[in-house]
Order: C-alpha cells, then sequence, then structure tokens
C-alpha cells in the first residue's frame, strides 16, 4: 500500500475515532444500573454520564439532571471530562493537519515536509487514542472494584455502559491511525544525496577541462 493509501485509511480511522469520542463524552452512558439483589426494580434505571446524571422509566420517558458542582464529582470523572476534551481537540488538529500534509492533497507544495507534517499528525492521534482509553479504564476498573465489593448495597451498584466500550473502541481507532502514520510518513532521504552526488561529479569534470 502507497503513503497516500495509508494517509487516506488514516484519515477514516481517525475520523470514526473522533466521532466515538465525542459520542463517549457527550452521551450519558458510562454507568448504568445493575439490577442484582433479591428486590429487582427494573421499572427505573439510573444512567450516569460525564456532565449529568439520567433516570429512564420502563415506559420511555427520561429525565437528566446536571451535576450540581465539579467539586462533588469523583476524581475519575473529573480527569474524565478533561482527558476527552483534550483527546476530542487533539484529534481533530491532527486530522486538519494530515489533510494539509498528505500526498493526496495540494495545501502544502513542499514534498520534503510533507512525511513531517504527517509524521506529527501520527504522534497527535497517538496521543488522542491514550487519551480516551486512560479515562475510560480507570471508570471501568472503578464501577468492576465497587460491583465487586461486598460493603456496597445492592441496589447501588452501577454496571459498566455503553459508553465505555465506544470509549475503547475509539482509542484502538486512533491508536492504530496514529501508529500507520508513524510507520509510513518517514521524510525522504534520497533527494540530498542524490544533489550531493551531482554536484561532486560537476566538480571532479571541472578539472579535466582545464587540463585540456
Amino acid at each position: 500500500m502507497g503513503t497516500a493509501g495509508v494517509q487516506i485509511v488514516s484519515v477514516s480511522l481517525g475520523v470514526l475515532g473522533l466521532i466515538g469520542v465525542i459520542v463517549c463524552c457527550a452521551i450519558p452512558r458510562w454507568k448504568v444500573s445493575s439490577f442484582t439483589g433479591t428486590n429487582i426494580v427494573t421499572a427505573v434505571s439510573n444512567e450516569e454520564g460525564l456532565w449529568m446524571t439520567c433516570v429512564v422509566q420502563s415506559t420511555g420517558q427520561q429525565q437528566c439532571k446536571k451535576y450540581d458542582s465539579l467539586l462533588v464529582l469523583a476524581s475519575d470523572l473529573q480527569a474524565a471530562r478533561a482527558m476527552t476534551i483534550i483527546s476530542s481537540m487533539l484529534c481533530t488538529l491532527s486530522i486538519l493537519m494530515l489533510f494539509c500534509g498528505a500526498d493526496f492533497t495540494t495545501c502544502i507544495e513542499n514534498e520534503d515536509a510533507k512525511p513531517k507534517i504527517s509524521l506529527v499528525a501520527g504522534v497527535g492521534l497517538l496521543l488522542a487514542g491514550l487519551l480516551v482509553i486512560i479515562p475510560v479504564s480507570w471508570s471501568a476498573h472503578n464501577v468492576v472494584q465497587n460491583f465487586n465489593n461486598p460493603l456496597v448495597h445492592s441496589n447501588s451498584k452501577m454496571e459498566l455502559g455503553a459508553c465505555i466500550f465506544v470509549g475503547w473502541g475509539a482509542g484502538v481507532l486512533l491508536l492504530l491511525a496514529g501508529g500507520l502514520l508513524c510507520c509510513f510518513s518517514r521524510p525522504k532521504s534520497g533527494s540530498s544525496g542524490g544533489t550531493a552526488k551531482y554536484y561532486s561529479n560537476s566538480a571532479a569534470s571541472a578539472p579535466n577541462k582545464n587540463y585540456v
């Protein structure tokens, strides 16, 4: 596969990963109610996200409430807010840089600078993938730990929501896109060597003409 093909695949993976990060950040489905225990009430379920908590009834009605204060949130939730926002911004910037430095675009005419720009975009996508995988894994660890804690009441236990899995998928896509760019976007070193060889030949032919 050529460099242009790798860049097209990386752009597609980056866009899908960006959509996953935005969905993961916006939708309140990080934690959902766990229907365990003897007294199971399935008519109402709780859903928690980064910005609000929702109560969903069996009839389909949903009521959401934003968190009252940032200071009362758990540390994993505060870190998840910051990391997902930074990840989405960094992913957007990296995709724009990749468009500018890609071989299938003419935004930049300098062919020597294009591989460097693509390499920087690949590093940005790698960082964006790590920034979304870390908070998702942290929240998943806390949910599993509280679920297996016997001191926590069964009505208060939560399970992994859909956004956790979406975040993992988005992080893997961004890591894959960044890895492809870092592997295939390398600066071309053949042009400088060819130029040096050309000048050396011309310099060697000059003394011969003087002797003639």
